[in-house]
């Protein structure tokens, strides 16, 4: 998580080159608009001292502390109706592990979860949700290979509502942001979800992979646009010298990271603390 290290590493006892910092900010993932910001901050800064190593850390810790949301976000059950959680992104993410890893996050915090296995395209991705279904001791509604996942989904809402669950995860297949005709398939999930309740589904969780860098950029702004999405679930941000990206997406597109994963076990899944994320950034 620590992505600003080897920037400020990198100028620690020598003048400041101003391309080679702008490079590096930008090949942090940061983005250009946070990158430009970073670098006029410590220009204007220049003009009354000499630029430091810290001063760097110190302002882009300003910078990005003014773009992200202090405090955690978390995800609350609704008082009457199943919360509909939404899961998106494309394959290789680690989306039916993010999916397994969020059931684990909400029964951990004494809440009801039934999960709808909504990725009908690929066999091995019901059976993978089913044994992780069975090991986190939650229901899951699965249909045949090739199923509408609408349809699914419609039908997981009327089990999740008439049992009285707090929440409905729907996995829904991975796929590719720029293939038109699959993303558009989201959006009639979608419409079907809002015949059981119009504001459902109440949550839209992308999942990206850190370590892809700007292309979740990319991944985000599309799926956004199709679907309209309320937030990420970051995978591998522990190591992967890439956290810039949650700086970029929140920057451009207002959407914020709302958990993280660090790691392989169940538990290494969190709420996304802005406040501990800016503290290890350098």
């Amino acid at each position: 998580m620590n992505f600003l290290k080897s920037i400020v590493k990198r100028f620690i006892g020598q003048p400041v080159d101003w391309d080679a910092l702008e490079e590096s900010l930008i090949r942090a993932d940061l983005g250009v608009p946070m990158t430009l910001r970073i670098t006029e901050a410590l220009q204007e800064r220049a003009q009354k001292t000499t630029i430091t190593a810290s001063d760097i850390a110190e302002v882009a810790r300003e910078e990005i502390g003014r773009v992200l949301p202090m405090a955690p976000l978390p995800i609350t059950p609704l008082p009457a109706k199943p919360k509909v959680i939404l899961i998106v992104g494309v394959n290789g993410t680690g989306k039916t592990t993010s999916t397994a890893k969020l059931a684990h996050f909400l029964k951990k915090n004494r809440h009801s979860v039934l999960l709808a296995a909504a990725d009908t395209f690929r066999a091995a991705a019901i059976e993978q949700l089913g044994v992780w279904a069975e090991r986190l001791g939650v229901e899951m509604v699965r249909g045949k290979y090739n199923a509408d996942p609408a349809a699914l989904c419609y039908e997981a809402y009327e089990s999740a509502d008439s049992r009285k669950i707090e929440f409905l995860i729907c996995d829904t297949a991975g796929r590719l942001h720029t293939k038109s005709n699959l993303m558009a398939e989201l959006g009639k999930v979608k419409r079907t979800l809002a015949k059981q309740d119009s504001k459902a589904p109440h949550e839209i969780l992308l999942v990206v992979d850190a370590t892809t860098g700007s292309n979740a950029l990319s991944q985000a702004r599309e799926f956004h646009q199709t679907i309209g999405l309320t937030g990420l679930i970051v995978t591998k941000i522990d190591g992967s010298g890439k956290g810039g990206i949650v700086i970029a997406i929140q920057d451009e597109l207002g959407l914020p990271t709302r958990f993280v994963g660090t790691g392989e076990k169940l538990d290494d899944f969190s709420l996304f603390d802005a406040r501990e994320f800016i503290a290890k950034m350098v």
